[in-house]
């Protein structure tokens, strides 16, 4: 497989996974459960699954290891952001709390780009701005400011969140190969897991058979499958690259409720989505021309050798 092809399968899983982790909306809403219930068994039902896929597989080694402090960190991190989130929903607006949110991929690009040597170009750097222009058009510039105590809470766990989903992209970009992509993924849920358990326990919420579907369907898009194919973009994608296709999750968000709830949208929220997917696409078209740049050079290297050898 050549490295364009490569960059395209990382490129899919990254847009694929924005795409299933839109879908936690929805879903919250018919399963009709907390917040934490919801989280807890997004996170739970997907690592099972990875561990029923490892089991299935005969890939037991993948399963029965040590996957190291910063895979159970990370899953500290995608625990975190989410629990900051709603907590920040209780002092501040659901606008102002996501607007802080989707601070992250910017954050991730520019931390990346001083800690991981993942140096951002003047494209890099736009094509992210439009992608963020493009949230707020979304958003409808709605950032509002009552001036009160609560809302400074507010905002502070949203930017906790922030944070949290910040640390989740740059961990995962700062790995090794070492422990192999499910195992990652599979322990860093578990890990997000664990954490949410005691506010799980806390609200002790009943749970009926319909809401089961949910919780279940929970593990599987925005669990599972979102999880592990961002663990697998993250492998090679540089962070802004990733940060700009996470921008469609809330494209996502908007669609379903536009679908589902009958929430239209105006010219402005349209015009936003329209500029997050062609921030999206710029940004894969300049990385499958540097991944051609990169193997000209092993294409001309190949050609002397053989050139060489016959001579």
């Amino acid at each position: 497989m050549t490295s364009v092809s490569r960059s395209g399968v990382f490129l899919l899983s990254a847009a694929f996974s924005a795409v299933f982790m839109g879908t936690i909306g929805a879903i919250s809403v018919y399963a009709g459960v907390g917040a934490e219930t919801v989280t807890f068994y997004r996170l739970f039902i997907g690592a099972v699954l990875v561990a029923v896929y490892l089991l299935a597989t005969r890939q037991h080694s993948k399963i029965f290891m040590w996957p190291g402090m910063k895979v159970l960190v990370t899953g500290a991190f995608l625990a975190g952001f989410v629990m900051f989130y709603i907590l920040a929903m209780d002092y501040t607006s659901m606008a102002n709390a996501v607007l802080v949110l989707y601070l992250a991929p910017v954050t991730a690009s520019v931390a990346a780009h001083f800690f991981l040597g993942e140096r951002l170009t003047s494209a890099s750097v736009g094509l992210v701005g439009f992608a963020l222009l493009g949230f707020a058009m979304m958003m409808e510039f709605n950032f509002n400011l009552s001036g009160r105590a609560e809302e400074a809470i507010g905002l502070a766990y949203a930017f906790c969140a922030m944070l949290c989903y910040s640390a989740f992209m740059l961990t995962n970009r700062s790995m090794d190969d070492r422990v192999h992509v499910f195992s990652r993924s599979g322990y860093q849920m578990l890990a997000g897991a664990l954490c949410m358990l005691p506010l799980v326990l806390l609200e002790s919420e009943v749970i009926s058979g319909a809401q089961w579907g949910w919780l279940i369907a929970a593990g599987i898009l925005p669990g599972f499958l979102a999880i592990l194919l961002a663990v697998i973009a993250l492998r090679s994608l540089p962070a802004a690259t990733f940060g700009t296709l996470a921008y469609l999750e809330p494209i996502t968000v908007v669609a379903l409720a536009w679908i589902l709830f009958d929430q239209g949208l105006n010219s402005l929220q349209l015009a936003g989505c329209a500029l997050i997917i062609l921030a999206g696409i710029a940004q894969a078209l300049l990385l499958n021309r540097r991944s051609e740049a990169e193997e000209i050079p092993g294409v001309l290297a190949d050609l002397d050798s053989t050139v060489s050898g016959e001579s």
